[in-house]
């Protein structure tokens, strides 16, 4: 496992040095040419008891969304068809809530639809706050392939950003997710008033999961009026694919995934977040509450530079084959 030192070494590299070699180690481990697309749907908007800094759905402030309520079955499906029709192998649930509990109706009728949504060929993702070992199970066996919590930044920089719940409070979870054997799809937002620091922190931290993610979202702070992050920077587009370059030599078999904060890139930075190896994207003109640039503007750019999407279940076995992991 890297320490913090070793990370800093593989950052501070000579730009060209270290694309260089990231671009070797995606090569060595993954196809050159293949792009996961991923769609993310919020079947459950705002009105969420957290109070995360960068978040819109936080009952907290007042950004101008309003609470919803949990999309059924019947509304969720369709658009899932829709999205595997357009070619994307991965279809990502969120919910704005604090976590999940076994026996609640509303976790009843998301395991309903995930039941639903895992007949289409696709992998199964769900966001759905805090849960359990019960929690976790029940959601494995339903069909989700992959849970994601993000850690969102260092263990030391959380506290500024989230006080409802801790950093361990993430882990905690992200343990359940692992003891059910489902994969785990964990990384950070950049642009929450981090040093470059923390965004290592943040990579040891997930160096150190047994096993490691499966998928790491790099998200850019999309800010958003009326949260206390609402008036941050752009993050620096060299810093941007330096983390991702130094995330893809020292997490090979992940899949890195360039999240939030497209629409704030150029086709030319997301080329380079691509060469570097980010080779998962979200596919739809929208995540959660936050902008995403339309499907055709992303096939455009894939074609121009040679991509083709990435197939489901390309490295990881379909759910009925997927064996707990050890406590």
């Amino acid at each position: 496992m890297p320490t913090l030192a070793d990370l800093e070494a593989i950052y501070r590299r000579p730009f060209f040095d270290l694309i260089a070699e990231s671009r070797r180690v995606h090569s060595e481990h993954w196809h050159d040419h293949e792009m996961q697309l991923c769609t993310l749907l919020s079947v459950k908007t705002g009105g969420c008891s957290e109070d995360c800094g960068y978040c819109a759905q936080s009952a907290r402030y007042q950004t101008g969304v309003d609470a919803g309520k949990l999309m059924t079955t019947a509304e969720v499906l369709p658009i899932a068809e829709q999205a595997a029709a357009s070619g994307a192998t991965r279809f990502c649930m969120g919910a704005a809530w604090k976590g999940v509990r076994a026996g609640d109706a509303r976790f009843g009728q998301v395991l309903d639809t995930v039941r639903e949504v895992s007949k289409l060929g696709m992998e199964v993702c769900v966001t759905l706050g805090q849960l359990g070992d019960e929690e976790a199970r029940q959601l494995r066996e339903a069909g989700v392939t992959a849970y994601n919590h993000n850690i969102d930044t260092s263990p030391e920089h959380y506290a500024n950003i989230v006080t409802t719940h801790t950093f361990q409070d993430r882990l905690n979870t992200i343990a359940s997710v692992q003891r059910a054997g489902m994969a785990v799809c964990c990384g950070g937002i950049l642009g929450l008033g981090e040093s470059e620091t923390d965004r290592l922190r943040m990579l040891e931290v997930l160096c150190g999961f047994n096993p490691p993610p499966e998928s790491v979202p790099i998200n850019c702070l999309m800010p958003m009026d009326g949260t206390p992050l609402a008036g941050q920077q752009p993050i620096d587009t060299f810093e941007l694919v330096r983390l991702i370059a130094t995330a893809r030599i020292v997490l090979p078999k992940a899949k890195i995934r360039l999240s939030a904060g497209r629409t704030l890139l150029s086709r030319e930075a997301q080329a380079l977040c691509f060469f570097a190896g980010a080779n998962s994207i979200f596919y739809g003109e929208k995540l959660l509450t936050a902008p995403n640039p339309e499907a055709d503007e992303d096939m455009a750019l894939l074609r121009e530079l040679g991509l083709r999407p990435q197939t489901p279940y390309s490295d990881l076995p379909r759910p009925e084959s997927l064996e707990p992991a050890h406590a």
